[in-house]
């Protein structure tokens, strides 16, 4: 059962096909091209395309917009201690700008950064800090409870391959968006502090969808059956030296983020605070405007209560649930923000060179103006990744109407999935990890 109900509604409509045709052929066929309102039920990302709630829109009102001490950030400051734990934080616009202020203090050309898996923008800022990004994934099945969870033996194993002096920081991110939003256990998290420990590295974790996380540890590891949520996520991030964090994820806002840091961790903080203010803004807004301090301080209370969380993760589940019933292949079980379906295995006719992914992304926009997006070949050129498409619920926004017709859509794609085409990149930007955001690509017959 949903646990909040409509204030204000946006209407929505959707092109006819020979509209979708030309939006898709002007976009090159990446659908980070497209246009909005061009979009019927957009699943491209969580990442800020929420509904705010309607405390967060009173607290806009309370937005203090002084340039330094702002009272906005004070909440904030204060929210983030009593739901996350940590007494410090360094504002920035959102994740990617938090990712820039944190990884650009903590690594230097040469270092070597293991994580769990790395999503697109922390690997881009990896190696813009000089660094190498490695993904230490664990084995898992389809089915086992924790398929995000870190090696922490092949963290072992590159420490002896490079050096341990070369490990700045070990990375674990929460859920393992990579890995089809699969959440990590607070085992998992206690043995990443140990190898950290030993490597005397620092422990990051990247916390952007925490709540969802401390959601499933607490329906799946033993030791946390019965505890809140929010006593889970605490435990989870008090093994971390410092967190980044997207507060356009469970912030529940629609921009900001921040490095936290341990209070004890003084030459963090000021490093990171000088590279805050020299990126983002002064320490006390971090390119947010206090109305949007608010928000996110508001956001992330609210993120950790029992009957929003559950309502998420179930909506989750629910469109996971509509799309098996037409046979569609997906990664089980479902996350708590997205779910994440096999291009491969929908589209067998395309081989991985020709994105089987991003041809089923556009054939989707084509079919019912749904917009997802891949995460394989396309989206991490050279890796040996699973051929993804996600499809991402936005926070409170979507009801079951919607989720029908993204089911519906599918079903339809799938009844002339032999007409579906690969694609070629036509042109690209120079930077390899960050393509699938302005890439333009063609159908090839």
């Amino acid at each position: 059962m949903r646990a909040y109900k409509a204030k204000a509604v946006e209407r929505i409509s959707l092109p006819d096909r020979e509209a979708r045709d030309r939006h898709l052929r002007e976009a090159g066929y990446n659908v980070f091209n497209l246009d909005a309102d061009a979009v019927f039920v957009d699943l491209l990302t969580d990442s800020g395309t929420g509904t705010m709630s309607d405390e967060q829109w009173a607290a806009l009102m309370r937005g203090d917009e002084a340039y330094a001490g702002s009272e906005s950030f004070r909440r904030l400051e204060s929210a983030v201690a009593d739901v996350m734990g940590f007494e410090r934080i360094v504002p920035a616009h959102q994740g990617r700008g938090a990712e820039n202020v944190l990884y650009g203090t903590i690594i230097s050309e040469g270092d070597y950064v293991p994580n769990n898996t790395h999503f697109d923008t922390t690997r881009a800022h990896v190696v813009n800090s000089g660094g190498e990004p490695v993904d230490c994934p664990v084995e898992s099945e389809a089915g086992d409870p924790f398929q995000g969870n870190l090696d922490v033996a092949a963290v072992r194993d590159l420490a002896d391959e490079v050096g341990a002096e070369r490990i700045p920081a070990v990375v674990v991110t929460i859920t393992n968006n990579s890995m089809a939003g699969q959440p990590v256990s607070v085992e998992n998290v206690r043995a990443a502090r140990d190898v950290a420990d030993e490597l005397d590295a620092r422990l990051v974790v990247d916390a952007c969808r925490f709540a969802e996380n401390a959601y499933f540890v607490r329906q799946r590891e033993p030791e946390f059956e019965g505890e809140s949520v929010a006593d889970v996520a605490r435990e989870q991030l008090s093994y971390a030296d410092a967190v980044v964090m997207s507060g356009k994820k469970d912030g529940l806002a629609n921009v900001g983020g921040f490095v936290g840091v341990r209070e004890d961790d003084d030459e963090l903080y000021e490093r990171t605070r000088q590279r805050g203010i020299l990126y983002e803004g002064f320490t006390t807004y971090g390119g947010m405007a206090g109305r949007d301090l608010e928000a996110m301080a508001v956001g992330l209370r609210e993120a950790v209560e029992e009957a929003y969380v559950e309502s998420r993760v179930e909506q989750v589940a629910e469109l996971g649930e509509l799309l098996q019933e037409v046979g569609v292949p997906i990664r089980t079980p479902t996350g708590g923000h997205a779910v994440y379906v096999d291009a491969e295995e929908f589209l067998p006719s395309i081989p991985r060179e020709r994105f089987p992914g991003q041809a089923l992304v556009c054939e989707l926009y084509r079919e019912g103006g749904v917009r997802g997006v891949e995460l394989g070949e396309f989206a991490f050129p050279g890796e040996s990744r699973p051929q993804l498409v996600r499809l991402c619920l936005p926070r409170r926004t979507y009801f079951r109407d919607h989720l029908e017709h993204v089911a519906e859509t599918f079903a339809d794609v799938a009844e002339r999935r032999g007409e579906v085409s690969g694609l070629e990149v036509i042109d690209e930007p120079e930077m390899a990890e960050l393509r699938h955001f302005s890439a333009e690509l063609r159908p090839v017959e």
